[in-house]
């Protein structure tokens, strides 16, 4: 969380390419044809645009290991020089976020994050991963999207973006400030059958670039086990897919493997080139940096900006470069920071933090010795009556930081005291709680003569779950044994 001012929202096409017509296209990919609103040029100047916005966006590139950069981008463009579009010029970016993520713009603008690349085992899954963002690229799959948006009369590309949570003219400008997914939201959702084609073409760019196909089932399998611990580790398992990568990118084991057996036997002796890949990613940055804070459980910790708060309970806290995003049952919280030279704090919640939201019962309150202000205002959620409960605090430094919870109508009363005990729960940091943190890492070690998971899981730094953190990082979860001299993962400081 990098607290900007303002979210930005990333109309992809921007006003410049409000355009009224369609065209017919074809894929170069595969010969494919569709309707599309931009040219193959149009699409160049789209992804230039919004480069610098993802960076915004997303963390930034991870400048911590230059090295990395470059080795990724290699990858990349290996496998890219394999793909039917050579009249592209890709840039590959690995973002400083702990996100399990990739996503491409148009015109050959493609991205991974630290996050992914911690949980890849070999140098094979990550280029079946960028080959999967290369062939969406090659499809032009964005540029069908925007035909197809067009067609339904939903704007060249707002409507392949996340609406506001909250409807309503309240609650529309309320669930503004809501709409958590930011531009991950267009960045991804394409049809079932947009990504059984970027998988076909992502293992036709394997094949050609002699890497071993399987690597895509294998990295996609790893990604379940992830979602599934961590949503088991949260307490809500069911609900897994929610908070994965899988949901912007609806692809099933069977379908990929499906692409795989496709394309026929691999190149005998296919790279997988693991230790390469593990050695490259030793040191990489492991969860949250806690530059930009860090989520503990419903626990967030700035030590920069020196201050904590703790979220209610059954809440899962999702930590994003503007706001801190809270989920419940039938319940949200955004946390985030107020405009500069915030004057009177009743004032502000009561008509300058919405101007067109009616916040009623406004009061003046102290938060832990911190001036603050809180207020009720209503809106809807999915067209169902929602209320929202505003509260403003001032820091010492001056900063004025903002929770806005949100309950059905119907609820609200019952968790509106939880909502005021976590707004209560926002403290400053003592000067030794802010420096205490340090951030995990991953660490690269070579299995000894009788090392166990067990004993190699027991070196992990995370809180919980050791062991199957350990599987998971290193594929060992279906079973496979350790060998002496194998290069493993492990999560330290």
């Amino acid at each position: 969380m990098r607290f900007k001012h303002s979210l930005a929202f990333l109309l992809l096409a921007g006003a410049s390419l409000l355009v009224s017509g369609c065209m017919q296209a074809t894929s170069p990919a595969t010969g494919r044809t569709f309707s599309t609103p931009i040219s193959e040029a149009q699409e160049n100047k789209i992804g230039a645009e919004e480069h610098p916005k993802i960076l915004a966006e997303f963390g930034g590139a991870y400048s911590e290991k230059p090295a990395l950069n470059t080795y990724i981008d290699s990858v990349g463009q290996f496998v890219a020089a394999t793909s039917e579009r050579q009249d592209v010029k890709y840039t590959f970016t690995v973002l400083n976020t702990a996100d399990i993520n990739a996503f491409a713009l148009p015109g050959g603008y493609i991205y991974i994050t630290r996050g992914l690349l911690g949980l890849a085992v070999n140098e094979a899954e990550v280029a079946g991963v960028l080959g999967h963002e290369v062939g969406h690229v090659t499809a032009r799959h964005t540029a069908e999207r925007m035909g197809q948006q067009q067609k339904a009369q939903l704007g060249v590309l707002a409507g392949v973006l996340l609406g506001s949570i909250l409807g309503g003219e309240q609650g529309g400008q309320l669930g503004g400030q809501l709409a958590t997914e930011g531009a991950q939201t267009y960045l991804g959702h394409y049809s079932q059958d947009q990504e059984f084609e970027a998988d076909t073409l992502g293992v036709r760019y394997l094949k050609r670039a002699t890497y071993d196909p399987q690597a895509m089932a294998s990295f996609l399998s790893a990604l379940n086990a992830d979602t599934h611990l961590q949503a088991r580790l949260a307490g809500n398992e069911a609900a897994a897919d929610a908070y994965s990568m899988k949901q912007s990118h609806p692809r099933t084991a069977d379908r990929v493997q499906q692409a795989i057996n496709a394309a026929g036997p691999a190149t005998p002796g296919a790279m997988l080139a693991r230790n390469e890949f593990l050695t490259k990613i030793d040191g990489i940055l492991w969860g949250e940096d806690p530059n930009d804070g860090v989520v503990k459980g419903r626990e967030f910790i700035h030590p920069g900006l020196r201050f904590t708060f703790t979220a209610p309970p059954g809440f899962k806290l999702q930590n994003q470069p503007s706001q801190v995003v809270g989920q419940g049952k039938n319940a949200a919280m955004i946390f985030d920071m107020g405009p500069k030279n915030v004057g009177d704090l009743a004032a502000y919640v009561q008509s300058q933090w919405n101007p067109k939201a009616k916040v009623t019962d406004v009061q003046r309150i102290d938060i832990n010795g911190m001036e603050g202000a809180t207020g009720i205002a209503q809106g809807s959620v999915n067209n169902q009556p929602a209320m929202f409960r505003l509260v403003a605090v001032r820091f010492p430094d001056n900063r004025v930081y903002r929770f806005l919870f949100m309950a059905s109508t119907n609820g609200f009363q019952s968790m509106d005291s939880v909502f005021g005990a976590a707004a209560n729960s926002f403290r400053q940091l003592a000067t030794n709680e802010a420096t205490g943190y340090k951030p995990m890492r991953i660490r690269v070690v070579e299995v000894k003569a009788g090392d166990t998971i067990d004993s190699l899981a027991a070196r992990m730094a995370v809180p919980e779950a050791k062991v199957d953190w350990f599987k998971i990082l290193n594929r060992l979860d279906q079973g496979q044994p350790l060998q002496a001299g194998q290069l493993v993962k492990i999560v330290s400081y």
